[in-house]
């Protein structure tokens, strides 16, 4: 794992004394979504000082889940904490983004989020950072380059895809477990040629709710007890994938491989009086996905699966034991333009069988799931999404075991783009 990451902390070094010889280099890539670097011309880049080529823009999202709600105890931790029992009018997520393009090899990416709520708190909106990272291009044209902080681990399109950007309100179980809040410290390698960092720009930029430029190639390490979180063992995940967009004719279409390893060590915060877990505290954590994404012209289609090894609590034997894990989505959708507005039908099925690590006691699951809803685009800047679901929870710990929830209800989100 050491090696891995000194590896790429040196092929970053070369880039950092160089200035490229040749001026002419390509225009910076339209970023809307998980930016990277890609090069602005060296002229314009010398016009400019560095406070000059940073940017600022961002979103909110308010909702409300209660609507025609059939079981107030039917929640889920992960998705949104204002599901069921005492959720009311809730800010999911104030995300205020600052980036910019300081030299042609170096760019970074700064997003705090300011609805955090910290465990077991009542109270709300803390600032908490969810992004912090930068962008070390190895060649003229950032074909090549090293990304080091706190950002998103390339495993899943839908966790990599923005929540500014996903028709469904929440990221699916399966492959979110995987790693919550989606981002960990790390050291990552992404290659991709110019012109699929491009398409990756386009089909976001377009309104094709592509997931960012997460590369063709990515390789890297992380810590692996997610972000914001001390590491808690010797050990560093490691993470690879491959994915590119192909143009067929006026569709595109996106297939992808990932998987990652490492060993995940529980906090004793998260355990309960009684229960049975290794004594080291340090589980296998490992799993592998598939990934297919048609994107919408106007139909879309986006289906992944993962399976894998993992924390989980046994209700038979009142302990954390190592399990395997499986679960994926598959999403249906519709691109409608109608004047200036954009609509956006979906239908999501989802199913998961396995532990949540992050969880108390590394939760057991077995959720199925089937949500239908739209997204309304009256102006670029508000989005708005009903969406109804139809949920089968069974999610027992150590205290809560036999719990299974099922019911019904319709939540509703606004969505404010700056």
């Amino acid at each position: 794992m050491k090696l891995s990451l000194s590896a790429l902390l040196l092929l970053a070094a070369p880039a950092l004394g160089q200035v490229p010889a040749d001026s002419a280099k390509p225009a910076a890539l339209r970023r809307l979504i998980a930016p990277t670097a890609a090069p602005p011309s060296t002229g314009e880049t010398a016009k400019k000082h560095w406070y000059e080529a940073v940017s600022i823009r961002g979103y909110m999202q308010v909702r409300y889940n209660r609507l025609l709600e059939t079981n107030p105890d039917l929640k889920c931790e992960q998705c949104d904490k204002s599901w069921g029992d005492n959720g009311g009018i809730f800010f999911r997520r104030i995300r205020l983004i600052v980036y910019g393009q300081l030299h042609p090899r170096i760019y970074f990416y700064l997003q705090p989020d300011f609805a955090s709520t910290p465990g077991g708190s009542t109270s709300g909106h803390f600032g908490q950072i969810r992004d912090a990272y930068f962008d070390i291009g190895l060649d003229a044209n950032s074909q090549f380059r090293v990304r080091l902080g706190q950002s998103k681990i390339p495993y899943g399109f839908e966790n990599m895809q923005s929540s500014q950007n996903r028709l469904a309100l929440d990221r699916n179980d399966a492959l979110n477990s995987a790693v919550v809040n989606e981002r960990d410290l790390g050291a990552f390698l992404y290659w991709a040629p110019t012109k699929i960092r491009q398409r990756f720009a386009s089909l976001v930029s377009d309104g094709l709710k592509g997931s960012g430029d997460y590369g063709v190639l990515a390789l890297g390490a992380f810590n692996g007890q997610a972000a914001n979180r001390a590491e808690q063992n010797n050990g560093l995940h490691v993470v690879a994938r491959l994915s590119y967009p192909f143009l067929i004719g006026k569709q595109i279409i996106e297939p992808g491989l990932q998987a990652y390893t490492g060993r995940y060590a529980l906090s004793t915060d998260q355990l309960s009086r009684g229960v049975k877990y290794c004594p080291t505290m340090n589980y296998v954590d490992q799993r592998a996905a598939a990934s297919f994404v048609l994107y919408p012209q106007p139909l879309g289609f986006q289906a992944e699966y993962n399976v894998g090894r993992g924390p989980e609590f046994n209700a038979a034997t009142d302990s954390i034991e190592t399990r395997r894990l499986h679960g994926g989505y598959a999403t249906v959708s519709y691109r409608a333009r109608v004047g200036g507005q954009q609509f956006y039908p979906f239908v999501r099925g989802q199913h998961y069988e396995g532990g949540k690590k992050y969880e108390r006691d590394a939760r057991s699951y077995h959720v199925r799931e089937l949500e239908i809803g739209l997204e309304w685009q009256p102006l670029k800047f508000l989005e708005l999404v009903p969406m109804y679901t139809i949920s089968s929870r069974r999610f027992e710990d150590y205290q809560t075991q036999g719990n299974r929830q099922r019911g019904r209800l319709l939540r509703l989100q606004a969505q404010l783009n700056f």
